[in-house]
């Protein structure tokens, strides 16, 4: 059973009055006779994230990342190796002042097919190991799969 009790308690000069509310913890609310959990959810679990497809992965708001080993200051742009870890991408530009951080979210812009606008440096301005963030609308593997084409044609 819930219980309130009040009662008033004099204060240090004896006018005043203050009130005091004891609710016991240990009660529970009793539930009606045929209850249901109308508009709750069942289960308790949280969604679980898609397995990740190697360096290509689906983050919680539903964009696919990209993990990316950048080595830059190469002779031309070039995606050299699609590892478990992450995707080797040459970048002929030097790494200064965000070159190119510039220059990589271009390539993979022109090699996804996707807008630049699309493809947006998420982690790592200033590390090699880098993580790109896709905005549009795909999927993993089709991600995946476009880079390890462009592995092949090298």
């Amino acid at each position: 059973m819930l219980r309130l009790g009040c009662r008033l308690r004099p204060l240090v000069s004896g006018r005043r009055f203050r009130a005091s509310a004891r609710l016991s913890l240990s009660a529970e609310m009793p539930k009606k006779a045929g209850a249901t959990n109308k508009g709750k959810s069942q289960s308790k679990e949280p969604e679980r994230p898609l397995p990740p497809l190697g360096p290509v992965a689906v983050d919680p708001k539903g964009c696919v990342t990209i993990a990316i080993h950048a080595k830059p200051g190469s002779k031309q742009n070039a995606v050299t190796d699609v590892t478990a870890e992450a995707v080797s991408v040459a970048i002929a530009a030097p790494p200064s002042e965000g070159e190119a951080n510039a220059e990589l979210c271009r390539y993979l812009s022109k090699v996804l097919e996707l807008r630049k606008s699309d493809v947006v440096l998420d982690k790592g301005g200033k590390s090699r190991e880098k993580v790109v963030k896709l905005l549009a609308s795909t999927t993993a593997e089709e991600i995946l799969e476009k880079l390890k084409q462009q592995v092949e044609k090298q």
